[in-house]
């Protein structure tokens, strides 16, 4: 999984990794969000659900404490960070400032 995260990471066009756990409820209100916002960008973003549960390294790594957390990347280099709910619109703004 390391390998691959880390390729997946690497891409020109942003990524957006969610890190998120199933008994959270937040985490559930974010995911029809998310799915707004990769239908709005379409191929102009990446984005990937990371479930901290399951992958406890790569949350580890990337000190993620609390769910969710998104970390935006652009060329394998974390670019942004925000634990917490954010807006279609907020998120959107934030990937198309990376473009």
């Amino acid at each position: 999984m390391k390998s691959s995260f880390k390729k997946l990471i690497s891409s020109d066009i942003p990524v957006l990794v969610d890190f998120f756990a199933e008994w959270c409820g937040p985490c559930k209100m974010l995911a029809p969000i998310l799915k707004d916002v990769k239908e709005e960008l379409g191929d102009t973003v990446k984005i990937v659900k990371i479930d901290v549960d399951k992958n406890q390294s790569i949350a580890s790594k990337y000190n993620v404490r609390g769910v969710p957390t998104m970390l935006l990347f652009k060329n394998g280099k974390q670019v942004w960070r925000q634990s917490g709910v954010l807006q279609k619109n907020d998120i959107i703004e934030i990937i198309q400032s990376q473009n």
